[in-house]
């Protein structure tokens, strides 16, 4: 059973942002490079490697409770060219741990310098690894509980997953998502814009190195010639994400990989967290009937929050780190009812 709740449980209006930290590119890149303490001091932590396709493996960092069959387990999903060593990634993993639950923080194919252990790249619609996950700790380790959450394309993944008519979504307790690109078309446009250069050149630089790094361990495969002529993240996923998922096309993929499109569909409890002022996941995109219709799902929109950052003024209750403590409180508010 987890502990008792913290304050202000399922409550958006308790995040009070950092006042200097009002700007929201400040407050998404302050939040990023806060110095934190060692997060998984004193955690035990255990390397596996999941198939998840006959040529593909990805890499799970896995937090296990002393008897793993008699708590939830919660797999998080680091966004675009994170990795399972993403600050937010070990942050969330302290705090749900010391919750009495099992994590696993996932790295998605290719992230966190396993491109050795697949050919293709990972891409937004990639539900299925996270559903052969699931299925293995299932089948394998005799695990019931299942929750899944996940920032920014991480996150969109988590709610495409729990709405898809699959067999994963059976093992599912629910599903978290942080600013989720549930609409990866109008996020990459926003991406574009000169206000928002600082991002789009990082995701762009990053994927060309690891495009690179791919080329190299399997020769032939990826024409890394090509790279030198482009300069948006739109045209890397027209040339390369798109025809290496089997999308005709980077619109072709964005529009097939956005969550909205399932958002009807979706039967667990389910939280999104986002901010109006994100810079690049445009708070319309949130403007979308079934976020209104669906009873599972509780949007939590806060007015000042920057993509993912939601560092909150000093708190004695908690610590800085808003939006981790909410998907905390989220489970436990479920888990607790269920257990009435």
């Amino acid at each position: 059973m987890l502990p008792a709740p913290p304050l202000n449980v399922i409550n958006p209006q308790s995040f009070v942002p950092h006042p200097l930290l009002r700007n929201p590119h400040v407050m998404t890149v302050v939040s990023r490079y806060w110095p934190r303490r060692p997060l998984l001091t004193g955690i035990p932590t255990e390397a596996r490697l999941f198939s998840v396709a006959p040529d593909s493996k990805v890499l799970g960092w896995c937090h296990w409770q002393t008897d793993r069959r008699r708590h939830p387990t919660l797999i998080l999903l680091h966004g675009l060219e994170g990795c399972g060593q993403a600050h937010y990634m070990r942050g969330l993993t302290r705090k749900a741990w010391q919750a009495r639950c099992n994590v696993i923080r996932l790295n998605q194919r290719t992230c966190g310098r396993t491109e050795h252990l697949t050919p293709t790249l990972y891409n937004g619609g990639l539900t299925g690894d996270v559903g052969a996950v699931l299925e293995e700790l299932s089948s394998q380790d005799r695990l019931e509980e299942f929750w899944v959450g996940g920032y920014s394309m991480g996150g969109n993944l988590a709610l495409l997953l729990a709405g898809q008519s699959t067999p994963a979504p059976r093992l599912l307790k629910g599903v978290m998502a942080v600013c989720p690109d549930i609409d990866p078309e109008v996020c990459v446009t926003a991406l574009e814009q000169r206000s928002n250069r600082i991002y789009h050149d990082y995701f762009v630089n990053s994927m060309k190195r690891r495009i690179r790094r791919k080329a190299k361990l399997f020769p032939g495969k990826f024409d890394v010639s090509r790279l030198a002529a482009i300069r948006t993240l739109r045209g890397l996923d027209d040339a390369f994400t798109a025809p290496d998922g089997g999308y005709l096309s980077a619109e072709d993929y964005y529009n097939r990989t956005g969550a909205r499109h399932v958002l009807a569909e979706i039967e667990v409890p389910a939280l999104i967290v986002t901010a109006k002022d994100d810079p690049f996941i445009p708070y319309r995109i949130f403007e979308n009937p079934a976020l209104q219709h669906n009873s599972h799902i509780i949007l939590m929109a806060v007015e000042r929050g920057g993509h993912c950052g939601f560092f909150q003024r000093r708190q004695p209750s908690e610590d800085r780190y808003w939006a981790e403590n909410r998907l905390i409180e989220f489970i436990y508010v479920q888990e607790m009812r269920k257990s009435r």
